[in-house]
């Protein structure tokens, strides 16, 4: 195996899922979380998998009221990382149109995915949060 290779396949019962070959390698996790960790991007990209969408459609349609400023500056990382295309027209006002690209369809399938488990399993985490909850009390008065 290379270096870097990412091992995903049927694990035997006592081995992790994904091996990283070395700690410095990250398994290319750091990678995808700068990007995908962040408030915006994951709003930016699933908007964008429904089509073309120029500067202020996309802002209007991002749950949270996000800023012109971080806007542009998540479209530009997302645009830097080859996931999003943004197309200038010359035109008075000038309009920019944003689009996801082809690397940036792929990524739709994995965040559609993330979704599905987030929903399937919505009801155990909040269980498991409630039971953690009552068994760790919050300290009162100045402790």
């Amino acid at each position: 195996m290379s270096a870097g290779h990412t091992a995903v396949t049927t694990p035997a019962p006592d081995e992790p899922v994904i091996v990283c070959e070395t700690p410095q390698d990250e398994c290319g996790v750091r990678d995808v979380l700068d990007r995908l960790g962040d408030k915006w991007s994951v709003y930016v990209v699933v908007e964008l998998a429904s089509g073309i969408r120029r500067f202020k459609e996309l802002q209007r349609a991002i749950p949270g009221n996000i800023s012109q400023r971080m806007l542009t500056l998540t479209v530009r990382r997302l645009e830097r990382d080859g996931l999003v295309k943004r197309t200038v027209y010359a035109a008075v006002p000038p309009q920019v149109e944003y689009e996801l690209t082809e690397l940036g369809h792929s990524l739709t399938h994995l965040i559609k995915s993330l979704a599905d488990w987030s929903i399937a399993h919505r009801p155990a985490i909040a269980a498991s949060r409630t039971a953690w909850d009552a068994s760790h009390p919050k300290p009162t008065g100045g402790e």
